[in-house]
C-alpha cells in the first residue's frame, strides 16, 4: 500500500478550507501551519497577474509531498523522520528528533516542515482536535502526518473531508482501481519538483 494524495486544481477555489482544517485537528501552535495554499499569479497571496480584464489565478496547496524516495528519512541522523512500511506515509517520531533540521535542509519543498523553537503556544486555552495527536514539543521538527491518527483507524484526512468544491481525494496509489489511480490514468496532471528525483505522492490534476 501507498497513500498518496490528488488535489484536481481546475477545482480548487483557493478557500483555504484544507488548511485550517489542518490546523484545527491536529491542534498545531500559533504560527504554525502543516498546509498552505500558494498563489500562482500576482506577487501577493490570493491576487491574480496580469490585468483587468485579462486576469489569471491558480491556487496549488502545498504540504508535505510523502515521496517515495524522500531525501529527508536520508539525512535523519537518528531515525526521527521515517517512512511508514505498511502505507509509505513519512512520519515524524517527536521523541527521537534531536532538533538537528537536516529534514529540513534536504527536503526540496520549502516550508512544508516547522521547526518549534520554544514551547508551543496557542491561540486558545484548550487543545483542540482529535484527542489522539501526538503533544507538540519544544525542539522538534513537525509536518503533515495525513492526519495519521485518522487515517490509522480507516478514516479520511481532515482536509479531504471539508473541501466544497470536493477538489481533494486520497487513496491507495499502488491499487489500479482505487479513486486516485484511476484519476491519475484518466488526467493530465504535475507533480511538485519531479526533477529532483523524491517520487512525491501528491498529484495535481490539470
Amino acid at each position: 500500500m501507498r497513500y498518496g494524495m490528488v488535489i484536481d486544481s481546475a477545482r480548487c477555489i483557493g478557500c483555504h478550507s484544507c488548511a485550517v482544517a489542518c490546523k484545527q485537528i491536529n491542534n498545531l501552535p500559533r504560527g504554525v501551519w502543516w498546509n498552505r495554499v500558494l498563489t500562482e499569479g500576482g506577487e501577493d497571496m490570493d491576487t491574480p497577474a496580469g490585468e483587468f480584464p485579462n486576469l489569471s489565478m491558480t491556487a496549488t496547496p502545498v504540504s508535505c509531498q510523502h515521496c517515495e524516495n524522500p531525501a529527508c528519512v536520508k539525512v535523519c541522523p537518528v531515525g526521527a523522520t521515517y517512512k511508514d512500511p505498511e502505507t509509505g506515509v513519512v512520519r515524524q517520531d517527536y521523541d527521537k528528533c534531536i532538533g538537528c533540521r537536516m529534514c529540513m535542509a534536504a527536503c526540496p519543498y520549502t516550508g512544508v516542515r516547522s521547526f518549534n523553537w520554544e514551547e508551543p503556544a496557542y491561540a486558545v486555552d484548550v487543545a483542540l482536535g482529535d484527542a489522539d495527536v501526538p503533544k507538540h514539543q519544544k525542539h522538534v521538527v513537525e509536518k503533515c502526518t495525513v492526519c495519521y491518527p485518522r487515517t490509522s483507524q480507516g478514516a479520511s484526512p481532515a482536509c479531504m473531508e471539508v473541501c466544497p468544491p470536493l477538489a481533494r481525494f486520497w487513496g491507495d496509489l499502488d491499487d489500479p482501481e482505487s479513486e486516485v489511480s484511476q484519476l491519475i490514468a484518466s488526467r493530465p496532471y504535475k507533480r511538485l519538483l519531479e526533477e529532483q528525483g523524491t517520487n512525491p505522492s501528491v498529484y495535481y490534476l490539470v
